[in-house]
């Protein structure tokens, strides 16, 4: 078997040791594994309302007045009775369906401070096996829900404290050493992708609603069983003081990969444990600088076109010409090769100029796509998927660039600040199919406009691949002028938020 030898300094760091364990072997392809089942059931979840709240034509067979106008319609008939819209009477309350979509994203918004300082407290796998299951139990009440309002409350209670993700990817970061885990999460995000094609593929063998709900959710109370397939993340465990706990978790990845740990390095083990300080007095700190409070409405403009874009190009995905699975699943299948290119941009390549790039290829596409012949849905399909891959890569640059234009003891407070309120995108997202009332190439004009908003805006901030990490405010406000080297990126901001889809 390998040996890791101890490291030369009195005590070992965390990183040290991670970083002699294999992401290839089997212990980590484990956790892989039920991380990637686990990210597949968050896309399920969050995006379901998608083909349940599905839009359905209906006509008025009974005006109360002479008038056939819409507003005094007494009865309804539906082309499916069986639909969610009929069954809650939502004909000519087109407003009801979409704030479906709406209020699942005010919800994981919400939970955004719930589901963090819980993960904190509680550890990373007992929260994610504690949400993992509450979300399996409001989505099969949703099922047999016949009260809009009530279905309305369980979609903002799973949203807000039924998502798993969170807790997860925190897990997957903090298991690894930081040269792996690009490559690690890169693995388990594909989850991601498998996730888009199993909704709709079960949706299109399963029409009716509440049946679909209770097939997609049942299993998400199997995450009850994680409690016993995963373990505890080894940093939480040293962070609370917890080491012998640590260092049976270690030695158990060691055996699991045929290596062993010398008990000289791990009785030397330690973890660094930043104290956390104050988040008014850190981001008021940030903000006396004017040059980063312009850097901050830059990276609120990129959150929040990258959430409302992203999303809405998936939502509005079933509008398109053609079989609205097949178009789904294809939307979700793109983001696989997609993963891989952006990950080799993080790696290897600048960050503005790839940014810029993205921003105006998915305006372009987006803007484009409208105007394609209706006699072409192949055309437009490509250019609706390509529109989606860009905005797929600016996301995940728009994750890390945030974090490289702060200083170090207020980043992780403003990456969670960039984070949280641009989630205001998601919440509108849903929203836009609306639009296609007055045009159906409305939304997708939108989401153009709004990428070359962003791409225009990104302008105006410094390109730091060439730089070192700021420390401080003065150093954040000297990026892009500098010529030194750039330190080596301990992903920490990963810790501050999830998310992506």
């Amino acid at each position: 078997m390998t040996l890791v030898k101890p490291a030369e300094e009195k005590s070992t760091d965390l990183e040290d040791v991670l970083d002699k364990l294999s992401i290839y072997k089997s212990y980590h392809l484990r956790i892989a594994i039920l991380i990637f089942l686990a990210f597949a059931s968050n896309t399920v979840y969050c995006s379901n309302f998608i083909f349940v709240a599905e839009s359905v034509n209906y006509t008025c067979i009974k005006y109360s007045s002479d008038s056939n106008s819409t507003s005094d319609c007494e009865e309804w008939q539906y082309d499916n009775p069986d639909s969610f819209v009929a069954e809650f009477q939502l004909a000519n309350q087109e407003w009801k369906r979409t704030l479906i979509g709406t209020v699942h994203s005010l919800g994981y918004m919400v939970g955004l401070l719930i589901v963090g300082p819980m993960s904190d407290r509680l550890g990373r796998r007992n929260t994610l096996v504690v949400t993992g299951v509450l979300g399996g139990v409001f989505g099969v009440a949703r099922s047999f829900s016949h009260w809009y309002w009530l279905y309305l409350a369980f979609e903002f209670l799973e949203g807000a404290i039924g998502d798993s993700c969170s807790p997860a990817y925190i897990l997957i970061t903090e298991v690894v050493s930081t040269s792996q885990r690009i490559k690690f999460v890169l693995m388990c995000s594909i989850g991601y992708a498998f996730g888009g094609l199993v909704i709709a593929l079960t949706a299109w063998t399963i029409p009716y609603w509440r049946t679909f709900l209770q097939v997609i959710y049942t299993p998400a109370l199997l995450l009850f069983f994680y409690k016993y397939l995963l373990d505890e993340s080894p940093r939480w465990l040293l962070i609370k003081g917890n080491k012998d706990e640590a260092v049976k978790i270690l030695e158990k990845a060691a055996k699991k990969n045929d290596q062993k740990l010398d008990r000289n390095v791990v009785e030397k083990l330690s973890c660094q444990n930043n104290e956390s300080k104050d988040f008014l007095k850190t981001v008021k700190s940030t903000f006396s600088s004017n040059v980063l409070r312009v850097r901050f409405f830059v990276c609120l403009v990129w959150w929040t076109t990258s959430t409302f874009v992203s999303y809405g190009l998936t939502i509005n995905s079933v509008s398109l010409q053609g079989n609205k699975y097949l178009n789904y699943a294809l939307l979700s299948a793109v983001e696989v090769p997609g993963l891989f290119v952006v990950s080799y941009i993080l790696i290897y390549c600048k960050r503005k100029l790839p940014l810029i790039c993205c921003f105006f290829a998915a305006a372009i596409l987006c803007v484009s796509q409208p105007f394609v012949p209706l006699g072409m849905p192949w055309l437009s399909i490509l250019f609706y998927m390509a529109g989606k891959l860009m905005s797929s890569f600016y996301f995940n640059i728009t994750y890390l660039y945030t974090s490289e234009l702060f200083p170090t003891y207020t980043r992780n407070s403003m990456h969670a600040l960039c984070s949280s309120l641009g989630r205001i995108g998601s919440i509108i997202s849903p929203q836009t199919p609306l639009l296609m009332q007055y045009w159906f190439g409305l939304p997708s004009l939108t989401f153009g406009l709004a990428s070359l908003f962003a791409g225009l805006v990104t302008f105006m901030v410094p390109d730091i691949s060439n730089d070192s990490l700021p420390d401080t405010v003065r150093e954040a406000e000297e990026l892009g002028k500098s010529k030194k080297s750039m330190k080596s990126l301990e992903i920490d901001y990963i810790k501050s938020d999830i998310t992506r889809f």
